[in-house]
């Protein structure tokens, strides 16, 4: 691509832990490995649809003291797609007001189905509205722990919260996102008959979280 034809299409900066860098990169190797658009923001309005096999360029660099690492992946436009407005989530927390008129939120899929709620009421929309946004900085890089096994402990992700999956007295499956300070910021609502079912509907949250949209409805 000649330099008057070079077009910056989307371009973001800002410091990231460790951590968040790899729950970033675990995305983005997600969707290549899945053969999807693979999401550029946090948010995912941005996607990019390169071929099967682009061309990648990796380059470190120092200047002065300063050392950069450049991942460069490069495609004829016509083979792969850019989207700047792309559905960023197909779901939506819904806030809303309980019979005790109490505030609530949930996660519904586009398919009607509430894939996550935050499991109590509170008495002020802001206090709703802060657990939905404690479920949008932490479910997408929560590590997943089955408290039926004893596993290890799960190495840092950049979340301050863990997806543990349980099973309930009636003999089903069920998650919960909870955090570091014990509280359970989200859970899935339902119980399912098996694990992987468990497993296939917390996985969902995780990825319509990041761009899910917030509304206010009828409860």
């Amino acid at each position: 691509m000649s330099e008057e034809s070079e077009e910056t299409v989307h371009e973001s900066e800002r410091s990231r832990s460790r951590q968040a860098l790899a729950t970033y990169f675990r995305r983005i190797a997600r969707a290549l490995g899945r053969g999807e658009p693979v999401p550029v923001d946090d948010a995912g309005t941005v996607t990019v649809d390169p071929p099967a096999e682009p061309d990648l360029e990796v380059e470190v660099e120092r200047d002065g003291d300063t050392v950069s690492l450049d991942l460069q992946m490069e495609w004829v436009e016509a083979e792969g797609d850019v989207d700047t407005d792309a559905a960023a989530s197909k779901a939506t927390f819904e806030v809303y007001t309980d019979a005790a008129d109490d505030w609530r939120w949930r996660l519904v899929h586009d398919n009607g189905n509430i894939i996550a709620d935050g499991g109590e009421g509170y008495s002020d929309r802001r206090d709703a509205e802060n657990g939905i946004e404690s479920v949008k900085r932490n479910a997408p890089g929560a590590h997943v722990v089955d408290l039926k096994r004893v596993e290890e402990p799960p190495e840092e992700s950049g979340s301050n919260a863990i997806f543990e999956v349980f099973e309930d007295k009636g003999g089903k499956r069920r998650w919960r996102l909870v955090h570091d300070n014990g509280n359970v910021i989200a859970d899935g609502g339902q119980g399912y008959a098996s694990k992987r079912n468990a497993v296939n509907g917390l996985h969902s949250v995780k990825e319509n979280v990041p761009g899910a949209a917030v509304e206010e409805v009828d409860g």
